[in-house]
């Protein structure tokens, strides 16, 4: 039977990347994370309170993971390729990039991974998944596209990373260059990872690069520096050059504003909006969090103008008892 090391370095060698000297240490970072949130926490009806996925160690003791996995958690829990468990606290949750970062509380197996550049990382450029449920055997896929992502979540990147094969278990699975570095954290399976209009399954990666500038901020404060992002809580699809809100979130801004699942917004301060990326990119240039956001929408035959106060995203779910 062939070891996981084994597996990693065929798979690199048959598109031609260098073998890494020491691919051991490679999957000795990729830890298991088992998280059980708050059984009245803010994303339990969407994300459930119990969440299994994949973590990166990125520095002694401090790993990295998609933060939708461990948001409002009460327990978290790390487990090492060695299959040694320990428990661990949030340590950072970027709603931004949608990166979390866990300490463990007790030493851990395994070496950490260097970051990558995943600026460099272009169409048609090989790479290994490689989930904590997979470490027998890595995944080899292909960069199929890069481009922005927008989320329906108020949520938007500049250059996702989109990859096929799809892989089943990608939840914070790190995507992993030739030489072992790491180059993105695994969010999503979509339907159109070719670019839109394509009907090619894959997975969409946080490139990250959006780590370095904000890593030591995260690690000392829990949080990046500067003025958070004004948030509505509003889930809108992009539907046809139509933007129809999908969710409010309970209690959130823009249920008190009077906003309602079904509704179309129009515009935002007279400004007409047709994508998701143009309602954010205004919206965020109103300022930061706290700041009146005027909406023109449509609400059954009705045409209201709303205004809706934002909030700071994270003063809205409920602190993580981990801390």
């Amino acid at each position: 039977m062939r070891s996981p090391a084994l597996v990693l370095s065929l798979c690199l060698a048959a598109f031609g990347a260098q073998a890494q000297d020491k691919p051991d240490e490679t999957l000795s970072a990729v830890m298991a994370v088992q998280a059980k949130i708050q059984a009245d926490a803010r994303s339990a009806a969407t994300l459930g309170t119990q969440r299994r996925g994949t973590g990166v160690l990125i520095r002694p003791g401090l790993v990295l993971t998609i933060g939708y996995l461990v948001i409002e958690a009460e327990e978290v829990q790390l487990t090492d390729a060695g299959g040694r468990t320990v428990p661990a606290t949030l340590a950072a949750y970027d709603h931004a990039s949608g990166f979390g970062l866990l300490k463990a509380l007790a030493p851990l197996g395994g070496k950490p991974i260097a970051l990558g550049d995943s600026a460099a990382l272009a169409t048609r450029a090989p790479a290994m998944v490689v989930p904590a449920s997979g470490r027998d055997g890595p995944t080899l896929v292909y960069v199929v596209s890069r481009r922005a992502f927008s989320g329906s979540w108020e949520y938007l990147l500049e250059s996702a990373i989109f990859t096929y094969p799809p892989v089943a278990d990608w939840s914070g699975a790190p995507l992993i260059g030739p030489k072992g570095e790491l180059l993105g954290v695994g969010s999503l399976i979509v339907g159109d990872a070719g670019g839109e209009g394509t009907q090619q399954p894959g997975n969409m990666f946080v490139p990250v690069d959006l780590l370095a500038p904000i890593l030591d901020s995260l690690v000392k404060n829990g949080r990046r520096g500067g003025a958070p992002r004004p948030w509505l809580g509003l889930n809108t699809d992009e539907v046809r050059g139509r933007l129809f809100v999908s969710r409010v979130s309970p209690e959130g801004p823009a249920e008190r504003a009077g906003l309602k699942a079904g509704d179309i917004v129009l515009a935002v301060g007279g400004e007409e909006v047709t994508t998701l990326e143009q309602l954010y990119r205004k919206v965020w240039s109103r300022g930061g969090a706290g700041a009146e956001v005027p909406l023109r929408v449509l609400q059954g035959a009705q045409l209201k103008d709303v205004r809706v106060r934002s909030i700071d995203r994270s003063g809205y779910f409920k602190p993580s008892r981990t801390y």
